[in-house]
């Protein structure tokens, strides 16, 4: 337990001097934040010229929350990739251009225990930034518009929705995670993931051809995010058994992924 506890901390400092877990960072706050703002003047917008017809709602709530799936969730894909593809990336030419991850290895040769560390060190981040950037844009909503909004959502459904959420994000973490350790390559997971998560879902485009890719992880999980019926793509899994689903396919990814890990050569 030392051990691990020890690694896990190395890891958490390693992962701090890494621009791109700070990218991920940003990517979450910022990016959520700026959607959060422009949502918030939409609302205020409409209700001073009494067109709150052309919105679904005005809830203060809603106007906050409505950057989370997009934009939190590339925030703990990258940190995901980030934390072990950066083991993968060659040094400079001038410093023999080998990996991080034969450095990593030669003070930390027990395997297990540095896959186990890691994955704690990114739950960690997507953790804390899950923690700063939801109640953050769920204050400015309600900084912004004040009382002009209708709060249509109820301080229980308000608090499953925030820890769906940052468990989502948590989870696609790991998934990311995970992909990562098995293609040994930080980029493409990277490229594909963020795509998926923000241009265009493969995973919904494949519901249009058969229905067990409402199965798949992101699928399977996304009524975490608890918005209206009416305001999401119809069919696929309710957030129970979608929940468990998800779950199960992150426990699958990081056992495969860790023998893997210890398995291969470096």
């Amino acid at each position: 337990m030392k051990r691990l506890l020890n690694s896990f901390l190395s890891e958490l400092r390693k992962s701090a001097t890494l621009p791109a877990v700070w990218a991920g960072i940003a990517t979450s706050l910022l990016g959520s934040a700026a959607i959060t703002a422009l949502n918030a003047v939409t609302v205020l917008g409409a209700v001073a010229t009494e067109t709150t017809e052309r919105l679904a709602d005005t809830s203060p709530f809603e106007t906050g929350f409505a950057g989370m799936p997009i934009f939190g969730v590339v925030g703990a894909v990258i940190i995901g990739v980030t934390v072990i593809g950066s083991e993968y990336t060659a040094d400079r030419a001038e410093s023999g251009g080998a990996r991080q991850i034969t450095t990593t290895l030669a003070t930390t040769p027990r395997r297990t225990t540095l896959f186990v560390a890691k994955a704690l060190t990114v739950l960690v981040y997507v953790a804390s930034t899950a923690l700063v950037t939801i109640p953050g844009n769920l204050a400015l909503a309600w900084a912004m518009t004040h009382d002009a909004g209708i709060e249509t959502v109820t301080q229980d459904e308000a608090v499953a929705r925030i820890l769906g959420t940052a468990l989502y994000w948590g989870l696609m973490g790991l998934i990311a995670f995970s992909v990562t350790t098995l293609a040994q390559n930080g980029i493409i997971p990277l490229i594909l993931l963020i795509a998926n998560s923000s241009l265009v879902s493969f995973s919904l485009l494949l519901t249009n051809l058969t229905p067990l890719a409402h199965w798949l992880p992101d699928m399977a999980g996304r009524n975490l995010f608890g918005f209206p019926a009416e305001y999401v793509v119809q069919g696929g899994l309710d957030t129970v058994p979608g929940a468990p689903v998800m779950g199960a396919w992150t426990l699958g990814l990081l056992l495969i992924s860790g023998i893997l890990f210890r398995r291969r050569d470096a």
